[in-house]
């Protein structure tokens, strides 16, 4: 039976990762994403190349009508959710807390903490037994950086993936009955264009010789992480993480 997922984010980098991983094990993926049309029509064609639908739907998962009305439609063309991978993440220039201020720490936490409680909420009301679901499977995608802190660079950005640890493992107690396995992924230094939303776009070349296996990890590493935990492979894991750092920890 083919089962449909939800990837925010997932127009480039891990989320897209993830979407194609999906498609090639007979998922059926709404992909969601920002901005970039073209890059979206793209993860499209080629999930559609691999024989599964694919949904794209182009939304600020941080507003809460946006996340509902995503939803609303994902019930309404794919059918019933069974996987939610909560990816979607903001990233900005790097900086230290002398230069911290109010409406960077409103935009950082909306986009990276608030989104992913709005989406896990959507995905319990549809997955959770006490909902009349079927049950299913979130991941959350953290970061390493929630255990280092990232100082001197990306502090914020560290403190709202420490909030999506605690996230994941508050939730996965609070579903671990109703059918709704909550578990989490933290990618290290991965060859993304997050590292250019951050001021930075050769970061990990820069830094790779610092991790144990001397070099940075590709986003499709990550994906097999996150399709593991939403499979049946993992089912006896709920708040539970993966690193995904090339030794660091």
């Amino acid at each position: 039976m083919t089962k449909i997922a939800l990837v925010t984010g997932g127009g480039r980098g891990i989320g897209r990762a993830v979407a194609l991983l999906l498609a090639r094990h007979d998922y059926d993926v709404c992909v969601n994403y920002l901005s970039n049309d073209v890059a979206a029509e793209q993860v499209k064609l080629e999930i559609e190349a691999l024989g599964q639908r694919c949904m794209l739907y182009k939304a600020d998962v941080s507003d809460e009508q946006q996340v509902v009305a995503m939803f609303n439609s994902i019930d309404e063309h794919l059918g019933k959710l069974s996987a939610l991978v909560n990816n979607a993440a903001l990233m900005l220039p790097q900086l230290t807390i002398e230069s911290v201020n109010q409406e960077r720490l409103t935009q950082m936490f909306s986009s990276n903490v608030n989104s992913y409680f709005l989406c896990a909420r959507e995905a319990v009301l549809r997955m959770a037994f006490k909902h009349g679901g079927e049950g299913g499977a979130i991941v959350n995608v953290s970061s390493l950086a929630a255990l280092t802190g990232s100082p001197n660079e990306y502090l914020d950005y560290a403190a709202t993936k420490g909030a999506i640890d605690t996230l994941t493992t508050g939730l996965a107690r609070e579903m671990s009955r109703e059918g709704v396995r909550v578990n989490g992924v933290r990618p290290g230094l991965i060859y993304t264009d997050m590292h250019a939303d951050g001021g930075e776009a050769g970061r990990v070349d820069r830094v790779k010789e610092n991790l144990p296996l001397g070099r940075g990890g590709t986003p499709e590493e990550v994906a097999e992480a996150i399709y593991f935990l939403l499979s049946e492979k993992s089912a006896f894991s709920t708040g539970d993480s993966i690193n995904v750092s090339g030794g660091l920890n």
